[in-house]
């Protein structure tokens, strides 16, 4: 079954009085009451979930876990062809180091998903400094294109710099990005930059990458955030 139906599927239990969800091992539980001796009605797996995230959308349970952001009778499956779509705007680092406002999808990007989340003190997960840095670096990833692979050896000596240009060819923008990506995860540095590879570039959930990386459980959050405090001052970003 596909993401997006799975998510349909769980909004529509989540939709009953006392259902919500929660993080297992390596799934997400679906339950119908606040009983946890009772089975969950559902499994979802982390693509189903961030379906979900982007819609209906999810608001944190005060005794752990989620609730639906708001209640309805029914969910409407998804527009054909635009699943996980779910428009708005964050603010972007322009190469000046400004901060200017851009119309995204915010259901396609870990980041800015994180930055939407705010702690049990009500404080913004990422500040907008932090999350525009990411959001660059994640750009410039997809604008390195097949030369951007995970896996690759990012620091493998840089080419000369290049920049954005409308004139530049297609194959130039990409090494331009790469290079770019090599000197941010440079500056950053080791014992950091894996965790932008991967909430960055691949994509994964914060507390998989954390399991990933061998971090302590909760820690996750804290190497994120430094992590993006040093790119934000790589890019000079105020």
């Amino acid at each position: 079954m596909s993401a997006e139906r799975l998510a349909a599927r769980a909004a529509g239990i989540l939709s009953r009085p006392g259902a919500w969800i929660e993080s297992g091992d390596n799934l997400y539980l679906v339950r119908g009451s606040p009983d946890r001796r009772r089975r969950p009605l559902l499994r979802i797996d982390e693509a189903a979930f961030r379906a979900l995230i982007a819609e209906p959308g999810l608001r944190r349970r005060p005794d752990g876990g989620w609730l639906l952001a708001r209640t309805r009778p029914s969910v409407p499956t998804p527009a054909s062809g635009r699943p996980g779509v779910r428009e708005g705007e964050r603010l972007v680092a322009e190469p000046d180091g400004r901060l200017v406002a851009r119309k995204v999808n915010l259901g396609e990007s870990p980041i800015a998903w994180l930055a939407g989340r705010r702690d049990a003190n009500g404080e913004p997960f990422l500040t907008p400094t932090e999350a525009a840095a990411g959001e660059r670096l994640r750009d410039d990833f997809h604008l390195a294109g097949t030369l951007g692979r995970l896996t690759m050896a990012w620091d493998a000596g840089p080419r000369a710099k290049g920049g954005r240009g409308p004139g530049t060819e297609p194959a130039e923008r990409a090494r331009a990005a790469k290079d770019r990506i090599a000197r941010a995860l440079a500056a950053v540095g080791p014992g950091l930059k894996e965790m932008l590879e991967h909430v960055c570039f691949a994509g994964t959930a914060l507390d998989t990458a954390e399991r990933s990386l061998g971090l302590p459980r909760r820690s996750g959050k804290t190497v994120l955030k430094l992590a993006l405090q040093r790119l934000a001052a790589h890019y000079g970003v105020a």
